[in-house]
């Protein structure tokens, strides 16, 4: 990469510590490595590679996703499924922020607290499955509660250790200036930590979205995953790809969300590479 500063032109490496990359090229290479994905792909089925009935190729998927949409009443099951994402995600983030808060500003709720927590996170969310069908029943209920139990026990810990990073300086002068630990609470650990806990968020809910079509196999008829089961019944293939493909581009729509969101709240930050 050449690049020209005054009279002076110099080359610039494309691997280089710590040196940003301008957008168009952050554009340029995001979109090659998926034209490169899909022409593999492409290229494998046409070329007898795979077997076309267990690996479509992407255009099949393509016109098999209009038709979803335009035909099959799809567009009513993603936003079925975009609801329980949110629904679980938002009673998880209600809990896990306060408690990952308190978690990381105070060693006392933290040694009560982290037991517990630390216990669950290595139990798998899935083998809840028959309890929770017993407890709840088929409906929606067990749907939203492994959804939860999937990613708000990760979330309480991820903010706890942000919590805990904010800069002891910081709270040291404000117990200086006599503030009392519901000030110092609110003022400085609370707006410290914000940032880092808009980015856990981002993160678990892309987790969230991991465990969609687990979720929507438990006694379920509508959603992307409930649809996505129907088509494995009868080796509809080209309709499990494409609700893989809808799944990957929901979950990276979120995550653009999430990131301009950032860049509105938190203007004054670096926002570098995130």
């Amino acid at each position: 990469m050449t690049v020209r500063s005054g009279s002076s032109v110099y080359r610039r490496r494309w691997f280089e510590f710590l040196t940003p990359l301008g957008q168009p090229w952050r554009l340029i290479l995001g979109v090659s490595i998926w034209v490169i994905f899909f022409g593999i792909w492409e290229i494998a089925v046409l070329s007898g590679w795979v077997n076309p009935l267990l690996v479509p190729s992407p255009v099949d998927v393509l016109i098999t996703l209009y038709e979803l949409f335009a035909e099959r009443g799809f567009l009513s099951d993603v936003g079925i499924s975009i609801a329980r994402i949110l629904g679980s995600f938002a009673v998880a983030c209600v809990i896990a922020i306060p408690l990952g808060i308190l978690m990381g500003s105070f060693k006392a709720v933290e040694a009560f607290a982290n037991p517990f927590v630390s216990a669950w996170r290595y139990l798998p969310a899935p083998a809840f499955i028959p309890i929770l069908l017993m407890w709840f029943g088929t409906g929606e209920e067990p749907k939203l509660a492994l959804l939860f139990l999937g990613v708000i026990f990760f979330l309480i810990t991820l903010i706890m250790d942000h919590t805990a990073q904010v800069r002891t300086e910081l709270i040291e002068t404000a117990m200086t200036l006599g503030g009392n630990r519901s000030q110092i609470l609110w003022t400085v650990v609370v707006p410290a930590v914000l940032p880092n806990v808009l980015i856990a968020m981002r993160q678990m809910l892309a987790i969230a979205w991991t465990y969609l079509v687990i979720a929507e196999i438990i006694a379920s008829t509508t959603g992307i995953g409930a649809m996505m089961m129907r088509a494995r019944r009868f080796l509809h293939t080209d309709d499990i790809m494409a609700g893989i493909l809808t799944i990957g581009v929901l979950g990276l729509l979120f995550d653009v969300m999430f990131r301009w969101l950032y860049r509105v709240l938190f203007p004054y930050l670096d926002q570098g590479e995130r």
